[in-house]
C-alpha cells in the first residue's frame, strides 16, 4: 500500500531530520526501540542528487526492512533539480520527500536555500509543485514560524498555499529564523496555521519529555522531536507510550545503557565500515556520558575509540566504574534542521 500521511494513525511521532546525526544507523536504533516512529534523512542536496554526487548518494542509504516508512529530506532552489532528485529518491525507493525551508544556517540562507525559501514564497511554491509533478511521491515541507517574526497572515497564506501547491503535510519549529535555537519556540503560530489548512500538521521544537509531547499537542496532528533524542533515544518509546496511555521505562543506569550504544556502534560500522563508523560513534559516546558524574574524567577515553572491540572494552569498563553514578540534567546544542 502506498505511503499516505492521511493515513497514518494520529498522533504522528516522528524523528526530526538532523546534519550529522539521523544517518542509516541512528534511525535504525530508533527504530528498534519505537517501531511506529517515522524517520527522515539527514537533509540532502537536490543539486548533488542531480549531479549523482557519491558524497549525496551515500547520505540515502537505507535498510528497507527496518526504516520504512521513510522519507528524504532536499534542500535547494532550483526546480528543474528538484525535479530530477525527486524521480531519483523514487527509484531508491523512499516512501515520500520532505523539503527543507526551515534551516537557519548562515551559508544555507545564503544560498537562498533553507529558511530562505520563506522570502520566496512564489519559488517554494514552484519546488513543492515540481518534486509532486515528477515523482507522484507525498511531498511535506519542513519550515519556521518566520524569519525575523511571526507575520501570522503570511504564515497562514503561506502555508495555505503550500497545501494548494501538493504538499500533503506541514511541520513548523516554533521559532523564526532569526533566532536560529535560541529562545523558546512558540506553538501558537502552529496551532493557528492547523486551523486553516486541511492537511496534517506537525509541531517541533523543545519537546524534551513525553509530558513536553503530550502537553504541546494541542489541535495538531503530531509532533516531531530531533535534539531531545541525541543521548536519550528511548524518548520517542517514552512520548508513544504517552500517547497511546501505555507505560515504557527507559533505562537511567549507565550499565544499562551501554548495550544500546554497543549496538548502535555495530550499525555504523555495518554501514560506514569501521574507519568512519567509529569516527561517527565518538560524539554519540560522548552524549552517552552526558549527565553522568565525572563525566569529563572519562570523555578522552571515548573521543579517541577506533576499533569496536575497543568501544566494547571502554564502554563495559565505564560500566563498572559508573555502575553507582547519579545521572543529572544537561543542556543540549545539537541542531536539527
Amino acid at each position: 500500500m502506498a505511503f499516505s500521511w492521511d493515513k497514518l494513525e494520529k498522533p504522528i511521532l516522528a524523528l526530526a531530520p538532523m546534519s550529522g546525526y539521523t544517518d542509516s544507523a541512528y534511525r535504525r536504533l530508533i527504530k528498534s526501540i519505537c517501531p511506529s516512529v517515522i524517520c527522515f534523512t539527514e537533509f540532502t542536496s537536490a543539486d548533488g542528487l542531480k549531479y549523482e554526487s557519491k558524497n549525496t548518494l551515500k547520505q540515502l542509504d537505507f535498510s528497507p526492512l527496518e526504516e520504512r516508512p521513510l522519507i528524504a529530506q532536499i534542500f535547494g532552489k532550483k526546480p528543474e533539480n528538484f525535479a530530477i532528485a525527486a524521480r531519483h529518491i523514487k527509484e531508491l525507493g523512499f516512501d515520500a520527500i520532505d523539503i527543507n525551508m526551515g534551516c537557519p544556517a548562515k551559508k544555507v540562507v545564503s544560498s537562498d536555500h533553507g529558511s530562505a525559501l520563506l522570502a520566496h514564497p512564489d519559488l517554494a511554491l514552484r519546488l513543492v509543485e515540481s518534486a509532486v509533478q515528477a515523482s507522484g511521491l507525498p511531498v511535506s515541507v519542513k519550515m519556521r514560524v518566520g524569519i525575523k517574526e511571526v507575520n501570522m497572515n503570511f504564515l497562514v497564506k503561506f502555508c495555505s498555499d503550500l497545501e494548494s501547491a501538493g504538499a500533503s503535510l506541514l511541520t513548523l519549529h516554533g521559532r523564526t529564523a532569526k533566532q536560529m535555537y535560541t529562545g523558546t519556540a512558540d506553538w501558537e503560530p502552529i496551532y493557528e496555521v492547523k486551523k486553516h489548512v486541511h492537511i496534517p500538521v506537525l509541531g517541533n521544537g523543545d519537546i524534551r519529555s513525553a509530558d513536553d509531547a503530550k502537553k504541546r499537542l494541542g489541535n495538531l496532528d503530531g509532533i516531531m522531536v530531533g535534539r531531545a533524542t541525541i543521548g536519550n533515544p528511548w524518548l520517542m518509546a517514552e512520548i508513544a507510550a504517552a500517547f497511546s496511555g501505555a507505560s515504557f521505562t527507559a533505562p537511567t543506569s549507565f550499565p544499562d545503557k551501554v548495550p544500546y550504544f554497543i549496538r548502535h556502534a555495530e550499525l555504523c560500522v555495518e554501514t560506514k565500515g569501521e574507519e568512519i563508523g567509529m569516527k561517527e560513534m565518538r560524539k554519540h559516546f560522548v552524549w552517552l556520558l552526558r549527565g553522568f558524574e565525572n563525566a569529563s574524567l572519562y570523555r578522552a577515553e571515548v573521543v579517541k575509540i577506533s576499533t569496536l572491540k575497543e568501544a566494547k572494552k571502554i564502554l563495559y569498563d565505564l560500566a563498572d566504574k559508573l555502575k553507582n553514578a547519579n545521572p543529572v540534567e544537561t543542556p543540549q546544542n545539537t541542531r536539527e534542521v
